[in-house]
């Protein structure tokens, strides 16, 4: 079986805080990231602490922060769909072998009952393939 290094991976964390990023409509202010941090995702972490994970994802490429005033902000430097494409991709060839049925099976049966909309919207996809 062959080694698989997850470059730059993200901590579970970092995940979060870079969820928090991504979801703002524009740059998003460091009270605002806390607040968001609290409420949506029930971690209620210290400024420091959040601190500290902006470097981090700075140091792996992620973010960037900027101060205007007395208020600091965090900027993202990649894009979600790139990173969760990565990611699945990273996910698939290392759990299913590369295998995208195996996967799409995976996650199938972990959501139990699948809407018919839901259903329709995995059709056109796999249509939306077969035409390339």
């Amino acid at each position: 079986m062959n080694d698989i290094k997850f470059e730059k991976d993200l901590s579970a964390a970092e995940t979060l805080v870079m969820k928090a990023v991504w979801d703002a409509t524009d740059d998003i202010a460091i009270p605002d990231l806390i607040e968001v941090l609290r409420t949506q995702f029930g971690k209620d972490y210290a400024r420091t602490t959040v601190v500290t994970f902006l470097q981090r994802l700075a140091g792996k490429g992620f973010v960037t922060t900027y101060r205007k005033g007395r208020i600091s902000y965090a900027h993202a430097l990649k894009e979600e769909a790139d990173y969760k494409g990565n990611m699945m991709k990273e996910k698939a060839s290392f759990w299913y072998e590369g295998s995208p049925s195996s996967l799409m099976a995976s996650l199938l049966g972990a959501q139990g009952e699948v809407a018919e909309d839901e259903i329709a919207k995995l059709r056109e996809l796999i249509d939306a393939f077969d035409k390339h």
